[in-house]
């Protein structure tokens, strides 16, 4: 299989001059929002004579350089509203190549956040280079198909912490220097920095935890269990190879639950719910440092070899940590998401295998949900302990490479399923990667505790009162289960009781909230209730989530009265969400 395939969602020729490691040296401006310096790229000629081409999104270049500081001729190409513009660089065979140059105003990776937009009173900076912009901040070969080594050079005020997806501090340097190594080769959008008024806490020999001052206790008792997941990911897969495993709490803005990058997953401060309800966030980002760092999908038209594996594989974890109950629940909720995420979408966005023009517009659940579930359909066919000895047999022979989605197909034919006695139209391998919907062999997904939940859903719309419902030790899975039932023309006055009893409104559980607030909408509750429309605009603008925003715009922009108020609300709201919340948001309304 070709390690570097070709990437439609890039400029760049690795299978002619192939970046091999980078080296950068910056100057953080949190006052004027802005990247200055250098990175030194090292270079693999495979094709004498070719030029070097990189990845750019608007970036101010000024110079490129030989490692002598001898000026080297480069070209930037028409910009293009994807993949952005090709800096093609002649070398002269140079073994390194170094370009002089700073961020702009669109460098979309990228969220500056004033002081009043953080717990500390301190200006934040952090960088979402997933999926293909890593370019707006780092002139690269930003395809996943392309692994690299880097270390850097940051300089930060003396009074912040700045950390890396490398090998990393846990105390300030006073005079504001930092020094990173990443000695595994990562693909260019796990590449991350962070800058901030950060503390570091320790969950165990090898985890830890970072976040502001006024949030880092609270986190690291949420995430105590974090030993115990990689402990449990280790038995279930192999060894996890990449050092210390730590996470970064960030400021609300933050576009997604988890980003895994290497030694450092970023995490949203919604996961800190107050009683450990949500950390099967961790189980997933924490499962990625097999499925999606270790073996890298070789294009985002695959990604599913990467979230299917992750979400198949957290939920494992989350069965050997919490228990088959837990693991249940969370796999019958993801099903149902699937199921949402099929309605009204093209057919040939259900496929596996994708092919879509810009990464970011992608069918947001489907590669996890489906990419899950037809695992799982695998892991019936051939047995639980055949299906295991399997993926830590693929993780193991294609560390540190990627994966394309026919290599996948030619390598479990040849590993799993012919050893096995099956035939691909034995499992209807052709429907699941390049078929619409769910072919009929999926497993069955069931959960004795949401079905107690259903059965008190049932008793409600029967004219039970709310009072009389049994809800003695549910969970937050058993509340996010109760609100998705209830059906879209529920009485108002039953939403109050609901509301009254179990105080919906003020959950600080992120998914039952947006579960309710998204309800409230569909029922016309929340134009009723000044209280549940003060809650709605509260969550809009205090989180940046871009799931959880989904769901809840897309509920408002599903009637005239629930458009305007959207408008409204993102008018505010929209300067404090970062560039990728901005893209969902602005799709969900039209706006894009």
């Amino acid at each position: 299989m070709d390690p570097r395939p070709h990437d439609p969602h890039s400029c760049s020729r690795p299978d002619e001059v192939a970046v091999r490691h980078l080296s950068l040296d910056l100057d953080v401006d949190l006052t004027a929002q802005r990247l200055s310096g250098s990175v030194t790229l090292s270079l693999d000629h495979l094709v004498p004579g070719a030029p070097l081409v990189l990845d750019t999104w608007r970036l101010e270049v000024a110079r490129v350089t030989g490692a002598d500081g001898a000026d080297l001729p480069f070209t930037i190409g028409t910009h293009d509203d994807v993949v952005g513009s090709p800096l093609t660089v002649e070398t002269g065979g140079a073994d390194h190549v170094v370009v002089h140059y700073a961020t702009g105003a669109d460098a979309n990776a990228l969220q500056w956040l004033g002081p009043e937009q953080t717990s500390s009173g301190k200006p934040f900076l952090f960088t979402q280079s997933q999926p293909i912009l890593a370019r707006t901040w780092i002139p690269c070969q930003d395809s996943p198909g392309v692994r690299t080594t880097y270390d850097a050079d940051v300089r930060v005020p003396g009074d912040l912490l700045a950390l890396m997806s490398a090998e990393n501090p846990t105390s300030r340097a006073e005079d504001g220097r930092y020094r990173f190594t990443m000695r595994e080769p990562v693909p260019s959008y796990l590449i991350a920095l962070a800058v901030g008024d950060l503390e570091h806490r320790d969950l165990g020999p090898r985890s830890g935890v970072y976040a502001e001052p006024g949030e880092v206790d609270a986190a690291a008792w949420e995430f105590a269990d974090t030993e115990r997941m990689i402990d449990a990911a280790e038995r279930l897969y192999g060894p996890y190879r990449w050092g210390r495993y730590d996470l970064l709490v960030l400021p609300p803005s933050f576009p997604y639950g988890g980003m895994e990058n290497p030694r450092l997953t970023f995490a949203t401060p919604t996961v800190v719910a107050g009683d450990r309800s949500l950390v099967s966030l961790v189980a997933h980002e924490l499962a990625h440092s097999w499925s999606g760092n270790l073996v890298t999908n070789a294009t985002w038209n695959d990604v599913w070899l990467n979230e299917g594996f992750t979400t198949y594989f957290e939920r494992r974890i989350d069965e050997e940590v919490f228990g088959v109950d837990t693991a249940a629940m969370l796999l019958t909720l993801g099903r149902q998401e699937l199921d949402r995420a099929l309605v009204g979408v093209d057919p040939r966005q259900t496929w596996l295998e994708q092919d879509v023009v810009d990464p970011d517009d992608g069918p947001p659940r489907i590669p996890y949900e489906k990419g899950s579930l037809f695992l799982r359909m695998l892991e019936t066919a051939v047995g639980r302990d055949r299906f295991d000895a399997f993926l830590r047999d693929y993780f193991d022979r294609f560390a540190f490479t990627t994966m394309d989605t026919a290599g996948f197909v030619a390598h479990l034919t040849a590993e799993l399923l012919d050893p096995a006695g099956l035939t691909a139209d034995d499992v209807r391998l052709e429907e699941w990667v390049h078929g619409p919907g769910v072919p009929g062999n999926e497993p069955p997904t069931t959960s004795a505790a949401l079905e107690q939940v259903d059965a008190q859903v049932a008793a409600l719309l029967a004219g039970s009162g709310v009072a009389e419902l049994d809800t003695d030790g549910w969970v937050s899975q058993q509340w996010v289960r109760l609100v998705r039932a209830l059906p879209d023309d529920t009485d108002h006055a039953v939403m109050a009781d609901l509301d009254a009893a179990f105080g919906f409104t003020g959950s600080g559980n992120i998914e039952v909230a947006t579960s309710w607030f998204e309800k409230t909408v569909l029922t016309g509750y929340a134009f009723r209730s000044p209280a549940v429309d003060a809650g709605l605009e509260d969550l809009l603008t205090r989180h940046g989530r871009a799931l959880y925003l989904r769901h809840v715009y897309e509920a408002l922009a599903s009637t005239d009265a629930g458009r305007d108020r959207a408008t409204e609300i993102y008018a505010r709201a929209r300067p404090t969400y970062h560039p990728v919340s901005q893209a969902v948001v602005d799709r969900v309304l039209g706006l894009r």
